[in-house]
């Protein structure tokens, strides 16, 4: 491709700061620089407790503990969304209960979660679609009502808010994502995020591969042992150490994706007003952080036309997902909460368009591709 879909971007601080590092002869977890990180996301997202880990999926790994799951309970999610979000449950024991999302803005129709509530039913894990929050009060005063946790799968969300608050630190956990597709990104890489005390204090000692490890560096006990269940979830400070210099620059990258956001947008008026695409939909109440960009098509047979056509000039646009409820292991080991038309529908239409820090510079022929492709 000559413009791909991704392209990672680096601050210029990224190699400074793991050769620092090394000299400081830290190179395992739980060094200098991830607690920086620490800092710097509690900062950002007021979550009580940060925790870095080795992915998004590890991240939802944990909270999937955290939750004391097992075989039998049920966690209500949309369908729409990479496996690591049912996965992580799946490996507890639990099973998926797939709701269909919002036309408007691909997020879990918070109006049909409540049927979807049966006696077995443990938490709502939630999807921050391309960044823009789902209906998150609502979704909090179901939750109230039936006693469950709420997650929030923010993988797309750093920099996002709902109402003013940020994604991730609004549920009891959340779960982001630094892989370089991501805003602020580390190659791979991820964090959770805890709201209560007891879970952050517990998500602590099972990311320590369940031992009380961290109490014992801050003195709070004599010495450390195996308490719980856990895993190695933390990342190694070399991947700390780039994140640290990418989170320096975070608000500066996300501004200037949202400024492709904002010239796809404008551009994409007119396809819209002719019919041939639909737009983005971002609610008032919601401020997003230009993440993605993406189209829906009239057809599926549009959208892959669409991107060979662009495949054919050059510019990488793709889709995604194929929907959990009518894959093999969605239809094994979940369930669906009646039909999900809206699901398969947009599932079928999406495009994401490329956008990455440095693409300013070939947005013209981007869109002048895009245009062609349209047209064709």
């Amino acid at each position: 491709m000559t413009i791909p879909f991704n392209r990672p971007f680096m601050t210029g601080r990224e190699l400074d700061y793991i050769a620092d590092a090394h000299r400081r002869g830290h190179l395992s977890g739980d060094g200098p620089y991830t607690k920086r990180c620490h800092q710097w996301l509690e900062a950002t997202t007021g979550a009580s407790k940060a925790l870095l880990t080795h992915s998004c999926t590890a991240a939802l790994e944990m909270a999937a503990i955290l939750l004391d799951l097992g075989p039998g309970d049920e966690v209500i999610m949309p369908s729409y969304t990479f496996v690591s979000t049912a996965n992580a449950f799946v490996l507890r024991g639990a099973r998926p209960v797939f709701v269909d999302i919002r036309e408007d803005t691909l997020n879990i129709d918070e109006r049909l979660v409540e049927a979807a509530i049966t006696p077995r039913t443990k938490a709502i894990c939630v999807v921050h679609y391309a960044g823009v929050a789902c209906e998150m009060d609502a979704i909090l005063a179901i939750a109230a009502r039936h006693g469950l946790k709420v997650v929030e799968d923010a993988a797309q969300g750093i920099f996002s808010t709902y109402n003013g608050r940020p994604l991730g630190a609004i549920g009891d956990l959340g779960a982001l994502s630094f892989h370089e597709t991501k805003n602020i990104i580390s190659g791979e890489g991820g964090a959770l995020l805890a709201r209560e005390g007891d879970l952050a204090e517990r998500a602590e000692i099972i990311r320590e591969k369940g031992t009380d490890r961290s109490r014992f560096f801050r003195g709070q006990v004599d010495k450390y042992t195996w308490v719980d269940i856990g895993s190695s979830f933390l990342p190694s400070e070399l991947v700390a150490a780039f994140l640290a210099a990418q989170a320096e620059q975070g608000e500066a990258i996300t501004a200037r994706r949202l400024e492709l956001w904002d010239r796809y947008h404008a551009w994409a008026a007119a396809h819209e007003a002719a019919g041939r695409v639909r737009r983005p939909v971002v609610p008032s109440h919601c401020i997003h952080n230009g993440h993605m960009y993406y189209l829906l098509l009239p057809s599926l047979e549009a959208r892959t036309a669409f991107i060979q056509r662009m495949k054919e000039q050059g510019v990488g646009a793709v889709f995604h997902y194929i929907p959990l409820h009518s894959s093999p292991a969605g239809l094994r080991l979940g369930r669906a909460a009646g039909e999900l038309p809206v699901t398969d529908d947009l599932s079928a239409r999406l495009v994401r368009m490329p956008l990455w820090v440095g693409l300013e510079a070939h947005m013209d022929e981007v869109l002048a591709a895009a245009d062609r492709a349209l047209a064709a």
